[in-house]
């Protein structure tokens, strides 16, 4: 007893903030780090890893194939995957390279949709009428049934 509370002054002597959990040790063995992680969001209904990398692979590629909302899909459906940075390995550079994808291609389509809507004919000036999608039909003489 006397020796934990000479250790305890010590302690306290080295560090003046001691944390009050000093009992507390980082267990690897925890019950969070005992649950397995599945790739899917499906958890153990989900695919298994190997049909999961070939859904990764084929989300990731298919995304350059101008759909890059399956970027987005395979972020999504592999989330454990993104979230567990140790976890399949094999999986991983696919579903991060998708998530880096897609924000991106956000930040593209974003920034274009908000130059449009924000700048408008004052950006643009006459060439506005050229490019706005709302007059084509005037412009291809659609408009009049005569």
């Amino acid at each position: 007893m006397e020796a934990s509370q000479s250790q305890a002054s010590a302690n306290a002597a080295l560090n003046p903030h001691p944390n009050p959990n000093s009992n507390y040790t980082n267990n690897s063995n925890s019950i969070l780090s005992s649950t397995p992680v599945w790739p899917t969001i499906d958890g153990p209904l989900g695919l298994s890893e190997e049909e999961s990398l070939s859904y990764a692979r084929r989300f990731y590629k298919f995304g350059y194939a101008l759909l890059p909302f399956l970027w987005a899909v395979n972020c999504f459906y592999f989330w454990p995957v993104l979230r567990h940075s140790r976890s399949f390995p094999r999986l991983r550079p696919y579903v991060v390279s998708s998530a880096i994808g897609f924000s991106v291609f956000s930040v593209i389509l974003s920034s274009w949709a908000l130059t449009f809507a924000i700048g408008g004919e004052h950006l643009f000036g006459s060439t506005w009428d050229q490019l706005v999608m709302y007059n084509v039909a005037d412009r291809l003489g659609l408009t009049g049934w005569s």
